[in-house]
């Protein structure tokens, strides 16, 4: 194996990532596999819910899980952690909802945040014994969203969400500084995805692309390589850290 391999191999390593079964989850259990992880690829279906243009590498599992559930997420993480080892996590499972601040149902405000806060601590949390120990240094990644650094209308509890996204990486990073883990988190901009379909409208879409320097959306294979990245040997002295991969939307003034 030559150096540039051995930066970015991930071969022995095992890792786990959420709402795996469609966009960009998926891109992104797909492309670790292809670096060489034994990927597991939870999600509620347990299965992949859209057409792929792409064979499935052999060295990915689909299991179902419901995040919402500590008790899940502890069974399915032992299972996995016992018997393969955890070294990397990537928590991309989230939700939204489209509606008024002030018209928010507080069952809606809820399960937002079960979803994209509660179940991002606790599949921390259940991970640590086994990332802990892991001999090629553990990995966290959590999916966060330039919600966390903008505000956007009428999502108003998933701009909290992904704003406490942030802060439990950069908590946890400090924390587990010393016990082998590394935290990061990813700012993804806008890449098509059932999730931002559910809040898109024409008059959102061209305001969206006039916010872009780029001028378009990104594709998942644009995201998915700085996950790999952020779990490889090469990303060895990088933690408490977000990096938005938005087409230049945050750093766009006039």
């Amino acid at each position: 194996m030559n150096k540039i391999e051995e930066l970015y191999s991930l071969k022995g390593r095992t890792a786990i990532v959420t709402g795996a079964s469609s966009g960009l989850g998926l891109n992104q259990a797909i492309m670790l596999a292809e670096c060489g992880a034994k990927v597991f690829a939870l999600s509620r279906s347990g299965k992949v819910k859209v057409e792929i243009d792409r064979e499935l590498p052999s060295n990915i599992t689909f299991q179902t899980l419901n995040v919402s559930i500590e008790e899940d997420i502890k069974k399915v993480f032992d299972e996995i952690g016992k018997t393969h080892g955890i070294d990397i996590l990537v928590n991309n499972a989230g939700i939204t909802k489209r509606v008024r601040a002030e018209d928010m149902p507080q069952e809606d405000w809820n399960s937002i945040h079960d979803v994209n806060v509660t179940a991002v601590f606790n599949c921390c949390k259940h991970a640590y014994p086994y990332l802990k120990k892991s001999e090629y240094i553990g990995r966290i990644i959590n999916i966060s969203s330039m919600a966390s650094y903008l505000g956007f209308s009428e999502v108003t509890p998933y701009c909290s969400s992904k704003s406490a996204v942030m802060g439990i990486t950069r908590g946890l990073a400090i924390e587990w500084s010393r016990d082998n883990i590394l935290v990061n988190s990813v700012s993804p901009g806008w890449f098509p995805s059932e999730m931002s379909q559910q809040v898109m409208d024409e008059d959102r879409k061209s305001k969206i692309l006039n916010r872009m320097p780029l001028h378009r959306f990104g594709r998942p294979e644009e995201l998915s390589p700085i996950i790999c990245f952020l779990a490889s040997p090469a990303a060895t002295y990088i933690t408490g850290q977000d990096f938005s991969v938005d087409g230049g939307a945050l750093a766009f003034g006039f």
